[in-house]
């Protein structure tokens, strides 16, 4: 067996060799790309028997994605993908001078995968489907969660020099309160429009009610509120104009890309099972699916696709204290999406809703009450994962009915 630590950057990696004893065969420095790869094949290569093949290789590297680790994985290598903080609590074991460098942290990785590489997780062998919805996904997310902080400085703008529009436009991120925010960015403008420009917004918006809604937003605008200077109502305007004209194109990009996930998801195989959940739609299907991936043998059982969800709780026990608390440490981008899923199913699933009486019916707060909730939903989804079948309410939820009853 040869132990590789490869410590990564943007433009280099530290790359340190092991045999079984710990005895280090090789170091160097190699450049990210076609020529830093061959290389470490080299170096690999020189170190191997004549019968050993690659799969002899264990390598460590404080990543998960990238073309560097995407060549590791099509070598053959058995690769060990390892959180950063993993790595900073083991090389504390051994040291506690907070010493730290790039060939330390390539040691580190090589000493991990040699000793404790039945505590981690190897590399999931999702498709090239999968990872593509994940990275759509994503990036769909990401458009949101930006959207939402321009959403804020805007609603924080607006609430120093013009709160009549917040009156308004209850929900700024649509596309009537847009365009009337881009035609009048403040209370003087804003005041002089007439009923049919704002009934031919509402109109376009595709709003029901717009005479009644159109009087409604012009008897707002224009009502009184406290002056600001001129130059400073100038200024505001001008950071609301440019606001607007932000969130607008962040509106177009997240329907084109929600488009595109959508297209993709529809693509793969188990798009149907997990259509079937109960609040899970395409972009919330997506998101679960790529951060699951769809390598079958990834998660060993129910347990551990909860444990990797973060739905699961985490039991901390000392002499005779013992506490259990939220998974607060977990990948965010499955967790979001989870919740989601958790609350949409309260109206989509008797069963959920029927689960989630009872634990507020014991006195569990509403968000604990959810967290449950989507630990069954992920245990579920597994199930019908392991046997290839859709969701059944009366198999999710029927044993629980009886249960119940006796």
């Amino acid at each position: 067996m040869l132990f590789v630590g490869d410590d990564w950057a943007e433009d280099h990696h530290d790359i340190e060799l092991q045999d079984p004893a710990g005895r280090r065969l090789g170091r160097a420095r190699l450049p990210e790309g076609v020529v830093g790869i061959a290389r470490l094949h080299e170096l690999v290569v020189a170190q191997l028997g004549a019968d050993d093949g690659p799969e002899q290789v264990v390598v460590g590297i404080e990543t998960d994605r990238g073309p560097w680790m995407q060549a590791l994985v099509a070598a053959g290598y058995q690769v060990f993908p390892v959180n950063p903080r993993q790595v900073a609590r083991y090389r504390e074991r051994h040291g506690t001078s907070g010493a730290k460098s790039d060939a330390g942290d390539a040691h580190t990785l090589a000493d991990m995968v040699r000793t404790d590489r039945h505590q981690l997780r190897a590399a999931a062998g999702d498709s090239a489907l999968a990872e593509a919805i994940k990275l759509l996904a994503r990036a769909h997310q990401r458009l949101i969660w930006d959207r939402h902080r321009h959403l804020l400085r805007l609603r924080a703008a607006l609430v120093e020099f013009f709160p009549a529009a917040l009156t308004a436009f209850p929900d700024l991120a649509a596309a009537d309160a847009l365009e009337l925010l881009q035609a009048a960015p403040d209370p003087t403008s804003a005041a002089r429009l007439s009923r049919p420009r704002i009934a031919a917004a509402l109109t376009r918006a595709s709003r029901r009610g717009v005479p009644a809604k159109a009087t409604q937003v012009q008897q707002a605008l224009r009502a009184e509120q406290l002056p600001q200077p001129e130059r400073v109502v100038a200024a505001y305007a001008a950071t609301v104009g440019a606001a607007v004209a932000v969130i607008g194109t962040l509106n177009a990009q997240i329907q084109a890309l929600a488009g595109q996930v959508d297209a993709h998801f529809g693509e793969h195989p188990d798009a149907e099972i997990y259509r079937s959940q109960p609040g899970l739609g395409g972009v919330l299907g997506a998101r679960v699916l790529g951060e699951f991936g769809d390598d079958p043998g990834r998660y060993r059982d129910a347990r551990a696709r909860r444990n990797y969800a973060g739905s699961s709780p985490v039991t901390k026990q000392s002499g005779k204290k013992k506490v259990v608390v939220a998974r607060f440490v977990r990948n965010d981008r499955l967790a979001d999406p989870l919740h989601q899923q958790a609350f949409c199913a309260l109206t989509a699933s008797p069963g959920a809703r029927a689960y989630y009486d009872q634990l507020r019916a014991r006195g569990t707060g509403h968000h604990a009450a959810l967290r449950q909730l989507s630990n069954r939903l992920v245990g579920i989804l597994h199930g019908c994962l392991k046997t290839r079948t859709r969701y059944s309410e009366a198999t999710a939820w029927s044993h629980r009915a009886s249960t119940a009853a006796a």
